[in-house]
């Protein structure tokens, strides 16, 4: 980010220069110019000292004093320019005129009081102006008619008064831009800023949220198939001796739900190597997207459920029910199906969802109440699905009761994440004769 004009101010002092002065070289051209004025108004100091019968000493510390005052244009402009007008009939402060009036047509006074005060010295240097070329034409020293003196009057009042006051209006316009657009610019500053770490913010929490997801779908690929392994490794090893049968027909489902639980996982590692991009080239150390790898673990989880590598479409439907359920029969649960209303179909995301959390709460009975009876309960209404898979405590003895399945507690809250994400109402606990109950309602578009 660079660094605004509020930050310079910030980092460096307020006062450079000395005294009311904001930099040195302000302090030195305002010493210059009152030298100036004062050295201009000790010399015409002589003539009004000639002229009034007062010593010259007296004239001299007179307009010295009067043109040293220019010195303090930028802390008091007011006073400089009244003291202009109080020694114009003396004839002298031009300059301290000149500069006075700039001065104070640049400050961010009230227009009505530079107003006042610039008509006031422009009536001053007129009156001052008439007075002298009267005296001269009096005198005999201009022989000229009499419409040129006021007109020397008017002409002379405007070119001093005019022209500094114009010059000092544009400046202060042009400084008061300027400090509109840096405080502008200071704004839009602050703005970015704010921007950039909301920015942050929303990044983070895109990456949190992508994490969860990521853990969810990884979670769909590959907890069920494994349980149901687990279960059928049990049983294997309780019937391996009284029923070969039975035992060769339990190794065959365990050793195809491993090869589809590796294909799928060899899917997702392939996005990883390949950044999750179809015909992109990536560089060696390119970083895969958070939001490739849980595209691919969702692609993965949809296509590699029942061995049906091809032709998966949009994920898991309602009508697989039947073999979901019957992957739970033949590891030794007894499930009862009941559905009721008109099957019909449902958006995409819908469907995937019921099925998803029939799949989970099938693979929980597996893992925490393995051989107990469970009914799932599926209810088409008219906008609206939902689904009830409850289990009725486990038995005392059970020959996978000694199964000890792993559990990480995400379940039950990928789930509810599921449902919560389409509108929808998720609903879990124990039931009152021990068993558990998971229900879910989904609206139907």
């Amino acid at each position: 980010m660079t660094t605004t004009g509020e930050a310079h101010a910030e980092a460096s002092p307020p006062r450079a220069g000395p005294w009311w002065w904001g930099r040195v070289r302000s302090a030195v051209l305002d010493v210059s110019l009152g030298v100036a004025s004062a050295v201009e108004c000790g010399f015409e100091g002589v003539l009004f000292a000639r002229d009034a019968g007062i010593p010259e000493a007296a004239g001299v510390v007179f307009g010295v004093l009067a043109g040293s005052v220019l010195v303090l244009r930028r802390r008091w402009p007011i006073a400089v320019v009244l003291v202009s007008i109080a020694v114009m009939p003396a004839q002298m402060g031009i300059l301290l005129g000149i500069v006075g009036l700039y001065t104070l047509a640049a400050t961010e006074l009230p227009r009505r009081i530079i107003a006042s005060l610039a008509g006031m010295s422009f009536v001053g240097m007129l009156i001052v102006t008439f007075v002298w070329v009267r005296e001269d034409v009096g005198r005999g020293n201009l022989t000229v008619g009499d419409w040129v003196i006021p007109f020397a009057s008017v002409s002379t009042a405007l070119g001093v008064t005019a022209p500094p006051l114009l010059l000092g209006l544009y400046v202060g316009a042009r400084r008061r831009l300027m400090e509109s657009l840096r405080e502008r610019a200071d704004s839009l500053e602050r703005e970015l800023q704010l921007l950039a770490e909301r920015a942050e913010e929303r990044a983070e929490w895109a990456r949190n949220e992508e994490r969860t997801r990521i853990a969810r779908e990884m979670h769909d690929v590959v907890a069920h198939r494994v349980s149901l392994m687990v279960v059928h490794s049990a049983a294997l090893q309780a019937v391996a001796r009284k029923d070969p049968d039975k035992a060769v027909r339990n190794a065959v489902l365990v050793g195809d739900m491993g090869r589809q639980a590796l294909t799928e996982l060899r899917e997702m590692l392939g996005v990883l190597r390949s950044g999750g991009a179809r015909g992109a080239d990536r560089s060696p150390g390119a970083v895969v997207p958070l939001v490739a790898v849980g595209v691919a673990a969702a692609a993965a989880a949809d296509r590699g459920r029942d061995g049906q590598d091809e032709g998966a479409g949009e994920g898991p439907c309602l009508s697989e029910l039947d073999a979901l359920i019957g992957q739970s029969a033949a590891a030794g649960m007894v499930v009862d199906l009941s559905v009721e209303g008109e099957s019909r179909s449902y958006a995409p995301a819908v469907e995937r969802t019921a099925f998803r959390v029939v799949q989970e709460a099938l693979t929980n009975v597996h893992k925490h109440a393995a051989g107990a009876k469970t009914y799932v309960r599926l209810a088409h209404r008219v906008s609206e699905i939902a689904m009830q898979v409850e289990n009725e405590p486990p038995p005392e003895l059970s020959s996978a009761s000694s199964v000890r399945l792993p559990s990480g507690g995400n379940g039950l809250v990928g789930m509810k994440e599921r449902v919560s994400a389409l509108g929808g109402v998720f609903v879990s606990g124990p039931t009152d004769a021990g068993g558990f109950r998971v229900s879910a309602v989904i609206p139907a578009e």
